[in-house]
């Protein structure tokens, strides 16, 4: 089935709290998608975001970051007052988003919001507590005494903390069992507010497409609580880092810092810290792309201390071994791999045996600095991938054209036919829309014909990122109806008509939210 997308991350919807969240303004894209005929929600991860603002590097890969937590929801709900929020500095430019601002303040709301809800739902929230207990209590642990310790890194703890001594840990929790509430609470608000926003989606017929990091932090309570599961020395500190090579892009390849998996012994336990990582997230979304997939092949290796990647090796990883251990357990998932940059035989064949859709990018189809341009022209891909314009990672449409070599730009507007009248960004989505792809996803400042200073993130660039917000208004009715009639012309539309304006923007889903979020993820802690 011919299916359509669109590439929004939460955090750059607009609101008046300086950051997008998953209330009202997420519902109402909903329904835009809807009306527009666009059955597939993509966002970047929803995870806490940590130094550099990346929700690619996060201090959990199982909690929801708190900045999108929706306050005019929890007014709605009785746990705040409006003054309360209102007036406090949410930053100043309503299309980027101030992290410092919201790290500032946004904390100090919602305590507010906890502390009255373990006076009024404390019955409830204990419940939740002990449903994700598996993951919740290290991480609420973790935060605690990430603010005693001032946000330094775990490995600089003291060793009893450090080295996760139960003695330690037993006097942590008691003395900061106040905190550790708070952050319970934190996740308990979150969770509420996305099986609302996705209970909501599904009654729209929108899916949600999410994203799973290939690899954690290292200054994260995945590593902190299962040292064992990554490549650390004695005294818990990587030897080797991640990273990926020298290449046309960069000729000091990327330093990513983040700690390797211990394969050998995640096999020898039957991958079951991946297998309960994926099946968390797949109780969150609809449909998983996992970043990064050609790290599960083989994956680049780097000395710890070094300065740039050139130094490192490849090596190893499970292969397809994780994969049908993925399927005995968990049955068919609807799992996209991410199979972009330097791929090898033994990659494409994972890939091939795995059975989850690649992704092809338009943009990397014109680009001369390596030899892989054929196999991103649209004529070039297979009806079992994703197809884009461009990526988070990518430049947007506008400014690709821009920004790329002057020969590179005109040979995609000689291939695509692209012209002023109809629009040049229009003109690249239309190439992946007409595709053989069977689902085809566009970056939502390529249909608002916005250039570079909207694009995402630059990777290997640190500042500046991860803070775009579009305008109120935004998704209007005009634009849904443009989207509507491509989707017409190519195929790409619902198979059931959508009735959008059902529940319009700030409505309230049919189906209980946490309710909804307990059934998805029950099976995983029982």
């Amino acid at each position: 089935m011919r299916t359509s997308g669109i590439l929004m991350p939460i955090t750059s919807l607009p609101s008046p709290w300086g950051v997008g969240t998953i209330g009202g303004e997420a519902r109402g894209f909903v329904d835009f998608l809807a009306r527009a005929g666009v059955s597939i929600w993509q966002v970047l991860p929803i995870v806490p975001t940590s130094y550099g603002d990346s929700p690619y590097q996060s201090f959990s890969t199982y909690a929801g970051n708190p900045y999108l937590i929706d306050l005019d929801d929890l007014e709605a709900e009785g746990l705040l007052e409006h003054e309360e929020f209102a007036n406090v500095d949410w930053g100043h430019d309503p299309e980027r988003v101030d992290y410092g601002a919201l790290y500032q303040n946004r904390f100090g709301v919602l305590r507010r919001a906890v502390e009255r809800l373990w006076a009024t739902r404390g019955t409830e929230l204990a419940r939740f507590c002990e449903h994700e207990a598996a993951w919740l209590d290290d991480y609420a642990l973790f935060m605690a005494l990430k603010d005693r310790y001032h946000g330094t890194p775990w490995h600089t703890w003291p060793d009893g903390l450090r080295l996760r001594r139960p003695a330690a840990l037993d006097r942590a929790r008691e003395e900061l069992a106040e905190e550790v509430a708070f952050w319970q609470g934190v996740q308990y608000l979150f969770f509420s507010q996305w099986g609302r926003l996705h209970d909501y989606a599904s009654s729209a017929g929108v899916r949600i497409m999410g994203d799973l990091p290939f690899y954690v932090a290292l200054d994260s309570a995945d590593v902190w609580s299962h040292p064992e599961q990554f490549q650390l020395n004695d005294d818990l500190r990587p030897v080797e880092i991640a990273g990926v090579p020298p290449d046309g892009f960069s000729d000091i390849g990327q330093l990513w810092g983040n700690p390797l998996f211990a394969w050998d012994r995640m096999k020898a336990d039957g991958y079951e810290w991946w297998i309960a990582r994926i099946a968390f997230q797949l109780g969150l979304y609809d449909i998983l792309r996992i970043d990064h997939f050609r790290g599960f092949d083989s994956y680049f290796a780097i000395p710890a201390g070094a300065m740039t990647a050139a130094g490192g090796r490849w090596r190893n990883g499970p292969g397809i071994d994780l994969f049908r251990v993925l399927e005995q357990r968990l049955g068919h998932c609807n799992i996209v791999a991410e199979d972009l940059g330097y791929l090898t035989p033994s990659v494409h064949r994972l890939l091939e045996d795995s059975g989850f859709p690649g992704m092809r990018v338009l943009e990397f189809a014109f680009d001369t600095r390596d030899g892989s341009g054929a196999t991103y022209l649209p004529f070039a891909y297979p009806t079992n991938c994703i197809a884009y314009v461009g990526t988070h990672d990518n430049d947007t449409a506008l400014g690709w054209l821009e920004t790329a070599p002057a020969s590179d730009v005109a040979l995609a507007r000689e291939y695509l036919h692209l012209d002023s009248a109809e629009g040049e960004g229009w003109g690249m989505m239309r190439a992946i829309w007409a595709s053989p792809a069977d689902t085809a996803v566009v970056q939502m400042q390529d249909l608002l014909g916005l250039g570079s200073k909207a694009r995402i993130n630059t990777p290997s660039t640190l500042g500046g990122n991860w803070v775009w917000r579009a305008r109120p208004g935004f998704a209007s009715r005009r634009l849904a109806e443009r989207v509507h009639r491509q989707m017409e012309l190519y195929r790409r539309l619902p198979p059931i008509k959508v009735v959008p304006d059902v529940y319009p923007n700030g409505g309230v889903s049919p189906v209980g939210g946490i309710g909804g979020m307990k059934k998805r993820l029950s099976r995983f802690y029982l």
